[in-house]
């Protein structure tokens, strides 16, 4: 019972992570390639 609800948590935890960086990996992603070519770096 515990074990059940310990890999709902940690499933739950999971998606929540992925939805909560996954704009800032867009965001970081979008700097990341307007600096590199700002700086001319390939």
């Amino acid at each position: 019972m515990l074990r059940a609800i310990g890999d709902m948590f940690r499933a739950v935890g999971g998606a929540v992570a992925t939805v909560v960086t996954l704009p800032f990996r867009l965001v970081a992603r979008l700097f990341g390639g307007a600096s590199d070519t700002a700086h001319g770096r390939h």
